[in-house]
């Protein structure tokens, strides 16, 4: 594999992994039976399906996104909710239809390209008996498709972002988005946006230069780029990635709405941009994004050490993630040297996971931006209309 044998002569990469960690990652929380003796009408039903940042990478489930939302929705409608989260680290939208392996991880904090956000909604559609019952959806996909390494190469124009992003964010998540109104006709769907992820605001750092060297992968005819313009190309990347994927998440969204509209039914999937201002963004002064829990001279060190000084994670789950890791990457017998060292690079960016993800202010952020959607829902009569009859098919458009 080029990719990881490049980076197997570069030890710097146990630092400079950082914002690899909104790429990948499995399996989402085992959903907790269906089955109440309260009446339908007095429990809401939640379904989450997506990528990590809506699986919450890196925190205690209190201050995941989705459980926010969940406690504000039991607070403000006096019912209780029940959830099933699908979603995990890693996920990548996929297509319908195409079967899974599987051999993936049993904790959400590890990545993994599949189940796909398709297969999350063909496992959910198996547990709910009614999905009429459903009464929202949380769901975000795209990023994965992308790949981080495409919005971390300087070399990438914001044209080329801007293409990907519209690739990848539109007619796909499109798909998507249809078969979850149509699969659940009952729900609300709430498509979440992503985040810039470097910014003015992101320290021009020892950090950051290494960063933006490693990941820096030129054309055929590469350009001699000089520092500072690295670092403002993956500043203008990083912009147009956050203005390109939500207008090609709100277009598709857009689509839908107007699809449904034909069937006539109601305004009932909506877009979520995400407010997140440059002094959020990775290591910048006011970051809602995890980082690393190390002081500056041990930062230096492990730059300086080429890697062979460490740093850890200052997420939630750092302890529970680096056992998951390790049992998901133990040493097979038999094992080749040339495996060896793809294994211990996944091992080690399984542990970095959580780095460039929201950490609990990003989550509120989250969070919110969420819940002001619901807060003009649930003002309306008739917000939840359950519909009865026969099991809904599950065929995109």
């Amino acid at each position: 594999m080029k990719f990881v044998s490049h980076f197997m002569k570069h030890p710097l990469v146990t630092v400079v992994a950082v914002v690899l960690a909104l790429s990948a990652e499995i399996s989402g929380q085992n959903p907790s039976p269906l089955t109440t003796d309260k009446p339908a009408e007095r429990q809401l039903n939640l379904l989450v399906l997506g990528d990590s940042i809506m699986w919450g990478q890196g925190l205690s489930e209190p201050h995941k996104a989705w459980y926010q939302v969940k406690t504000w929705l039991k607070e403000n409608t006096s019912q209780d909710v029940r959830e099933t989260v699908e979603a995990h680290s890693g996920a990548v939208v996929g297509v319908k239809d195409v079967p899974w392996s599987n051999d993936a991880p049993l904790d959400g904090e590890v990545s993994s390209a599949v189940p796909t956000v398709n297969h999350e909604l063909d496992r959910a559609l198996r547990i709910y008996a009614n999905p009429s019952q459903v009464d929202l959806v949380l769901v975000d996909g795209c990023i994965n498709d992308v790949d981080i390494r495409n919005l971390l190469n300087a070399a990438n124009s914001s044209d080329d972002v801007k293409r990907m992003a519209t690739e990848k964010c539109g007619l796909p998540m499109q798909a998507l988005i249809s078969r979850v109104a149509n699969s659940f006709p009952s729900a609300h769907v709430i498509v979440t946006g992503y985040f810039p992820i470097i910014s003015e605001k992101t320290p021009n750092s020892l950090l950051m230069k290494a960063m933006a060297r490693m990941f820096y992968q030129p054309g055929p005819k590469p350009a001699k780029l000089k520092q500072k313009d690295l670092r403002e190309s993956l500043i203008a990347v990083s912009r147009t990635w956050y203005q390109a994927s939500n207008a090609a998440l709100g277009d598709a969204v857009d689509k839908v709405t107007a699809e449904l509209a034909t069937k006539g039914s109601r305004q009932r999937v909506l877009f979520v941009e995400i407010p997140f201002a440059p002094e959020f963004s990775f290591n910048a002064p006011e970051t809602r994004l995890w980082s690393f829990n190390a002081s500056l001279l041990r930062k230096l060190l492990a730059v300086l050490t080429l890697g062979r000084v460490t740093l850890k994670t200052n997420d939630e789950k750092l302890r529970q993630r680096v056992v998951s890791c390790n049992e998901r990457y133990q040493k097979p017998a038999n094992e080749k040297p040339n495996q060896r060292g793809e294994r211990e690079y996944r091992r080690m960016l399984c542990r970095y996971a959580s780095l460039g993800h929201p950490n609990r202010k990003g989550s509120a952020i989250y969070a919110d931006a969420i819940v002001g959607k619901l807060k003009s829902l649930i003002a309306e009569t008739g917000w939840l209309r359950e519909q009865t009859g026969t099991r809904p098919a599950t065929a995109g458009p």
